[in-house]
């Protein structure tokens, strides 16, 4: 509507109130003036809202309540989104109080659909937030009007509260004996629909639980897409309702219809999610495809476990109905209210109320479709199925459901010290910005130019390539290390400047977090064999392979003075073809291209390659592969560390995967560290922390690994240091 010219016309009207009172009483022999005729008041997207189906008022949605079942209104529950006056009543628009539908709402006459008014009015111009099911409250723009009712009605909250009436110990494949409540009232487990066209909860996957998630697991949080086309409005019109599709073209060949997006896959989707062989179709069918699998899996439990036959019906309430003649489909007279499946189980519910949240929102594989592969794989997991074929989780960099990037999730915010590798925008926010890394008094690395940022759900296109000069990527010349070294995988040119190169994106955040300076510093003036509570454990932090690539150019490893190292390792230099990031991993899959391995080795396993006769780990083999050799020295190494610490200190154990790492005889976080034992774990979590060490630069890990076990005491007589 719109707002300008209706006050004009009432501002006419009134003039017109006005004059008529003030000629009340007189007399008069004239004819009457004729009334003015007011001003057409033009409506903007009225024809667009019409045909949309906001207002397809023959439609279920609107007609549902339309019967004298119903008493011809829309109960509280339902009002809110099946309602223009019952939207209104919920945002508090109509002076009541506000999250609360008080009333319901009598369509004896017609239900009028959602007006112009529902989402046009005085609060929704001014708000802001939205609650889920869940109960968590999201804050965002205009979206918030959209999301109010595409948000579902169930989520893993109340999934989890329905099955915790049953008890704390409640048997998780049986089925639960029904009770009666405080009222009197049965109490029994049934399905839980999600309801319809939940987007916004498929969008914003973990950060609102529309799925049920599974305790142990990570998910995915909002899908961010692109900038500009991560919202309700930047991808749909507000009015039509119809997905933007000749907007979705600019970026993704040959879609013209809003069904071809169904062939659309990314980059970031390089798994065979469904396990069927094909990693070109588009993310639809991936999802399809796990459905299917999923499905399966709830007929077999079913019938199985839970000790009746279940069918599925899209199309009629409540979707799962007792099979009566098992035999996998739905016949006619099944798909009926009275033969809804009874059967349930705290585990099949969890999987099919999935299977229906998968199901319900049209558009998940646009919305959130990592989200939902992940909540479909692990209902198929659950159930016991085999999930050896399928895949969940993406590579690193696009693995939105990781700790590398869910980490921060309980503040919301990723501190500035680590914005430049965990989020999407820190990295070209550090370059655009001038950024750069230092070397503090104290030894520690620090990162200027860079303030906190949300968190990000993995990577974005725009992570690495400039969205000022698309495609390309950033052009950085050469890379500061937490040693304070700075090195290019592109050289120096004539002049003696470094050189742009692409491998050096990688190597940005692939650098490790501190180094034999960072080390050194912390440790000047204490004694190496005393035990001092001012000694901490540092964390070389996790994949620094470009520490390892150059070796003691970079000084990431903690390197012992009086010694010397190998520095860049510049495998196959001659070839000028695989000695940088991207001539051995795929950019984007991050897979090692094994395929040219076989170029020079004979083989596409790199753990098998070795290009000398010499046995580094005296060992006696000198036919396995330089992995072997790298493996038996950290084994020792360890071994080593474990007889230092007991006589200097305790004992000491080993957990790769729980920080701090390394813990004491009380499982505690280890505390008595010696400034020598604490530069031998440095270098044993080095040699853990790059899983490719033994490919990025062998004879500098040897090296490394050979001279801490010197240090703790060790023998190394039978070892042979490159």
């Amino acid at each position: 509507m719109n707002y300008k010219k209706m006050l004009v016309l009432l501002g006419v009207m009134l003039v017109v109130g006005v004059i008529i009172a003030a000629c009340g009483g007189a007399a008069t022999t004239q004819a009457p003036t004729e009334a003015p005729v007011a001003p057409e008041v033009e409506v903007p997207n009225l024809e667009a809202w019409q045909g949309s189906a906001h207002n397809a008022l023959d439609t279920e949605p609107f007609l549902h309540w339309s019967n004298e079942d119903s008493k011809f209104e829309v109960p509280a529950t339902c009002a809110k989104c099946h309602t223009s006056a019952g939207y209104q009543d919920y945002i508090g628009a109509d002076g009541t109080e506000a999250n609360k539908t008080d009333a319901a709402v009598s369509v004896k006459d017609g239900n009028p659909g959602i007006q112009c008014v529902t989402c046009h009015n005085a609060v929704t111009f001014t708000k802001t937030t939205v609650m889920f099911p869940s109960g968590v409250e999201i804050k965002a723009g205009d979206d918030v009007r959209c999301m109010e009712c595409h948000q579902g009605r169930e989520s893993k909250v109340s999934v989890d509260e329905a099955i915790a009436k049953f008890g704390e110990n409640v048997d998780p494949d049986a089925v639960p004996a029904p009770f009666k409540d405080d009222k009197g009232n049965d109490v029994v487990l049934g399905f839980r629909n999600v309801h319809y066209f939940a987007a916004a909860a498929t969008l914003y996957g973990s950060e609102t639980h529309g799925g049920y998630e599974y305790d142990g697991n990570t998910y995915d949080a909002k899908n961010t897409h692109v900038e500009g086309y991560a919202t309700c409005t930047g991808c749909h019109n507000p009015h039509t309702l119809e997905v933007n599709v000749e907007q979705c073209a600019n970026c993704h060949e040959g879609v013209a219809t809003v069904d071809d997006l169904k062939d659309v896959r990314m980059v970031a989707s390089a798994k065979d999610y469904d396990g069927d062989g094909n990693v070109e179709e588009g993310m639809y069918y991936e999802i399809q495809g796990l459905q299917e699998t999923l499905m399966a899996e709830i007929t077999k439990y079913a019938t199985d476990k839970a000790g009746a036959a279940i069918v599925y019906s899209p199309d009629a309430y409540p979707y799962f109905f007792a099979d009566t003649n098992a035999n996998g489909t739905v016949d006619e007279g099944e798909a009926v209210f009275p033969n809804a499946y009874k059967n349930w189980t705290p585990r099949l519910l969890k999987a099919a109320y999935n299977y229906q949240v998968s199901l319900k929102d049209p558009g998940a594989f646009a919305h959130g479709n990592k989200y939902i592969v992940q909540l479909l794989f692990d209902s198929v997991a659950d159930l016991g199925g085999d999930v050896s074929k399928l895949a969940r989780t993406d590579a690193g960099h696009f693995a939105g459901n990781t700790e590398a990037f869910r980490h921060w999730d309980e503040g919301g915010e990723v501190p500035f010290a680590c914005v430049k590798c965990h989020t999407a925008q820190g990295l070209p926010t550090y370059l655009k910005d001038g950024g750069t890394t230092v070397v503090t008094s104290s030894g520690t690395t620090a990162i200027t130019g860079l303030a906190p940022l949300p968190s990000s759900n993995g990577y974005l296109c725009t992570t690495c390539h400039n969205e000022e000069a698309w495609p390309e990527r950033y052009a950085v010349a050469s890379v500061i290390f937490p040693s304070g070294k700075t090195v290019s995988f592109g050289g120096k040119d004539a002049d003696g400047k470094f050189v742009a190169d692409d491998s050096n994106l990688c190597i940005s955040c692939h650098q490790g977090r501190e180094s034999t300076t960072s080390m050194n510093n912390a440790l000047r003036g204490k004694d190496l064999d005393t035990v001092d509570a001012g000694v901490r454990f540092k964390n070389i932090h996790y994949f620094a392979a470009g520490a390892t690539i150059f070796g003691g150019d970079v000084q990431g490893a903690y390197q012992y003075e009086g010694k010397e190292y190998v520095g860049q390792n510049l495998h196959a230099s001659d070839t000028g073809k695989v000695n940088k990031c991207k001539d051995c991993h795929d950019v984007h899959a991050l897979e090692p291209k094994v395929e040219t391995c076989e170029t020079c080795h004979d083989t596409t396993d790199p753990t098998t390659i070795r290009e000398t006769d010499v046995d580094y780990d005296g060992d006696g083999d000198v036919t396995e592969g330089v992995k072997g050799e790298v493996d038996t020295l950290a084994e020792a190494l360890y071994a080593e560390l474990q007889t230092y610490a007991a006589a200097n200190g305790g004992a000491i154990e080993y957990k790769g995967g729980a920080y701090p790492y390394f813990f004491g005889a009380d499982g505690k976080g280890y505390a008595t560290w010696t400034p020598r034992s604490v530069k031998a774990a440095f270098n044993y979590q080095y040699s853990q922390k790059d899983p490719g060490v033994y490919v990025h630069n062998n004879k500098y890990i040897i090296q490394i690994l050979i001279d801490s076990i010197q240090d703790l005491g060790g023998n190394v007589s039978a070892y042979t240091r490159p």
